[in-house]
This record gives structure tokens, C-alpha cells and sequence, in this order.
């Protein structure tokens, strides 16, 4: 019983030499791989979590920017649109106002036309009258042929 508890001994000896030890700084190793991966794994997922918070801030003021170039252009645009209605009612205002002159001067120069020619027929109808010593009904009818005579050149 004294040598198998030596054997025994010497066995545990041996075995904690040889194979214990080793093992154990296997085991230990293996472990402090897995501690250094796991670590490696938290690190780099919080970088992408840092680097996907970056690019939602990053997008979120892309965002901002676009809507504010959206609505600038808007603004723009109804600034232009004003510009044009107001330029639009200055150019008829003008127009209207440039065609009211032209027809008073129409009007004028017909107006003109008319009291030339009725001083025209006035001095044509005396020249007759003295010429012809006319009773007051060839008179009267000479007026008449005459202010037909107008009536016809103005039409």
C-alpha cells in the first residue's frame, strides 16, 4: 500500500509536471484570447455605433440644408413672380396710357380736319351766294347739299 501511495505520488508528480502545468497555461491562454476578442468585439462595435450616429447627424443636417435651399428657391420664386405681375401692370399702364394719347391726337387732328373743310365749304357756299342772288329756299337747300357733302367725306 506504501509503493502504490508513492506510485501515487510520484504519478500526481509527474502528471502535475508534465501535463497539469501545461494544460493550465493552455487553459490560461485560451482564455485571455477569448477576454482580448470579446474586448476587440465591444470596441469595435462602439466605433460603429459612434460611426453610424456621425453619419445619421451627418444626414439629419443634409436634410436641414436641402429643405432650407427648397425653401429659399421658393421664396425666390414668389419675389420673382411679384416682379413680373408688377412690371406686367406697369407695361399695360403704359400701353393704355400711350394709346389714350394717340386717340386724342386722332381725335384732334380729325377735329382739325372737320373745321378746315367746314371753313373750306363756309367760304365756297358765300362765294356761291354772292355770286347768285338766291332765294331763301335755294339757300337753304344749298346748305343742305353742302352739309351732305361733309357728312359724306368724313364717313
Amino acid at each position: 500500500m506504501i509503493i502504490q501511495l508513492i506510485t501515487f505520488i510520484i504519478l500526481l508528480a509527474l502528471i502535475t509536471k508534465f501535463a497539469w502545468k501545461p494544460l493550465m497555461n493552455v487553459m490560461q491562454e485560451r482564455e485571455q484570447h477569448i477576454a482580448s476578442e470579446i474586448d476587440q468585439a465591444e470596441q469595435s462595435n462602439q466605433e460603429a455605433k459612434r460611426l453610424m450616429n456621425e453619419a445619421n447627424d451627418e444626414l439629419k443636417n443634409t436634410r436641414q440644408n436641402a429643405q432650407q435651399i427648397i425653401d429659399d428657391a421658393n421664396e425666390t420664386a414668389k419675389n420673382q413672380q411679384a416682379d413680373l405681375i408688377k412690371a406686367a401692370k406697369e407695361e399695360a399702364a403704359r400701353i393704355k396710357e400711350n394709346a389714350r394719347l394717340e386717340i386724342e391726337q386722332e381725335r384732334d387732328k380729325a377735329i382739325q380736319a372737320l373745321q378746315t373743310q367746314v371753313g373750306s365749304l363756309s367760304v365756297q357756299i358765300a362765294s356761291k351766294v354772292i355770286e347768285k342772288e338766291l332765294s331763301e329756299t335755294e339757300q337753304e337747300k344749298l346748305i343742305n347739299d353742302y352739309l351732305e357733302k361733309v357728312g359724306e367725306d368724313n364717313e
